[in-house]
Order: C-alpha cells, then sequence, then structure tokens
C-alpha cells in the first residue's frame, strides 16, 4: 500500500484492480475510491476489473464519527455526499464495460453491500458479513443499494434485510444469490484474482456484450422483440471478430482456444 492512500488504481497485463484500504467511508476515502473506479471505467486496455477491500472488511459505508461532527457542525451538509460521492461511485461501477469482480474479505454494509452488489461476480470470505443498516440509524438506502437488491432478491427479501436490518453471513449470501462463491477466509483475495485474471483473459467483446444483454433484460425496459433486434445486432458483430473465429477453429482443432480480446 502507498503511504497515506485509502484507495488505490493498477493495471497489469489487462487486469485492473481498484483496492479500498479503509472500510469506513469518510470524504477523503470516497474521493480516492471514485477517482480510482474512473481510471478503472476509462481504462481502453483494461479487459478486466477486481475491486478488493482489505483482509478483514470490504466497506462499512458512512464513517459515522465524520458523519457526527458534520451533522453538529453543518448540518445543511451532512448528506450531500449522497449526490457528490455516492451516486457518482455507483454511476462509475456501472460505466465499466468489462466483467467487474469484487473480493469481499469481511463486513459489506451499507454503501459498502451496494457497491458490492454492482459488481458482476462476487467472491466472499466465509467470515463476511452482509446488512443494509440504514435504518437503524434513521436513514432510508443510498448507493442503488434498494434497486440492487429488488433485482437481486425480489420486493418481499428486500423489503426484509431493508426494514429489519437482518445481517446475513456468507453461506446465505451464497444461498439467495447475493455472492457467486465462498472460499475460506484466507484464500477469498487470491479466489477473487483467479477469476478476475480468467476474465481478463477471455473473449473481452463477447463479456462486453453479455453484460449489456444481462443489462437490459433485468432493466425490464425493453420488450421480447427489442430484445430479440439487439442480441441479433451483437451476434453480427461478434462473428466477424478474430476471438469468435479463433474459438470455432479451436474447437474443431480439439484445443483451448486463446482470446486476444479483439
Amino acid at each position: 500500500m502507498s503511504e497515506h492512500r485509502a484507495a488505490e488504481f493498477d493495471e497489469v497485463d489487462g487486469l485492473a484492480t481498484v483496492r479500498l484500504h479503509t472500510p469506513a467511508l469518510t470524504r477523503r476515502v470516497k474521493e480516492e475510491l471514485l477517482a480510482a473506479l474512473r481510471r478503472a471505467a476509462e481504462s481502453t486496455t483494461a479487459r478486466a476489473v477486481l475491486l478488493l477491500g482489505s483482509d478483514r472488511a470490504f466497506c462499512v459505508g458512512q464513517d459515522l464519527a465524520e458523519h457526527a461532527r458534520i451533522l453538529e457542525e453543518a448540518p445543511e451538509q451532512a448528506l450531500t455526499t449522497v449526490h457528490e460521492h455516492y451516486n457518482p461511485i455507483v454511476l462509475a461501477l456501472e460505466e465499466i464495460q468489462v466483467p467487474v469482480v469484487v473480493g469481499i474479505g469481511g463486513a459489506a454494509v451499507g454503501a459498502g453491500l451496494g457497491f458490492a452488489l454492482a459488481g458482476d461476480v462476487r467472491v466472499s470470505a466465509r467470515r463476511a458479513k452482509f446488512g443494509t443498516a440504514f435504518t437503524g440509524i434513521g436513514l432510508a438506502s443510498d448507493s442503488g443499494l434498494a434497486y440492487r437488491l429488488v433485482r437481486s432478491l425480489g420486493q418481499a427479501r428486500a423489503m426484509e434485510l431493508m426494514l429489519l436490518g437482518t445481517v446475513i453471513g456468507a453461506e446465505r449470501a451464497l444461498e439467495l444469490g447475493l455472492v457467486t462463491e465462498v472460499v475460506d477466509d484466507d484464500a477469498w483475495a487470491d479466489r477473487a484474482r483467479e477469476v478476475a485474471l480468467r476474465l481478463a483473459s477471455g473473449p473481452t467483446s463477447a463479456f462486453v456484450a453479455a453484460k449489456r444483454e444481462v443489462r437490459a433484460a433485468a432493466s425490464g425496459a425493453q420488450e421480447l422483440p427489442e430484445l430479440l433486434a439487439e442480441e441479433a445486432d451483437l451476434q453480427n458483430q461478434l462473428g466477424v471478430t478474430a476471438d469468435h473465429a479463433g474459438a470455432v477453429k479451436a474447437f474443431l482443432d480439439k484445443r483451448a482456444p486463446t482470446f486476444t480480446g479483439s
């Protein structure tokens, strides 16, 4: 970790990594996280993105000590952070077109849960806990959390987590589909990186198109004929890529394909 950095970005061999070193979100932490995510979204060479928290926690949401101080000193500014930081962070994650793998080493709570659910694949340590937390401090949710929970779990289960503040463990999160995989506590970061590297070496254009299709289907904004037309357009585009031609030839030759992202 670079000295005094709360969030960092680096990119090596097509894998962009954003690491959040500080789980409680002060203004400085949010600004650094947003800057790192924007670099990931704007990269023209990243073929996958890996979002990691610290070893004991992914993200626990707003730093309440800082929040309490602002409530006392300048209450009119206490919630401007939603527009200034939380919404842009979620939108930066949404703007990443390549696959996003989230490694969760511990608690993912409040806005932290919203950030985690904005990824595409989530690898969790067995010790991790997940919760909404907002109503426990007299607030409704932000960070797109209600949006993600309803689409992941349905209205009834989302309502339970939001109103009752139920905290669930990693195995229950796996059962509900909130995480993709649960691994031993000492293996989560390595496994998340392994998955991200696999995606970074895959057919990037196909992954981008697949994300686009899934998002369109989940939004409910398009009817089936529109979705079918978009699928056809995307297949026409992918059908002339080197990755597609190479993968078909590899299949016929009975060997594993090698993807270049083109």
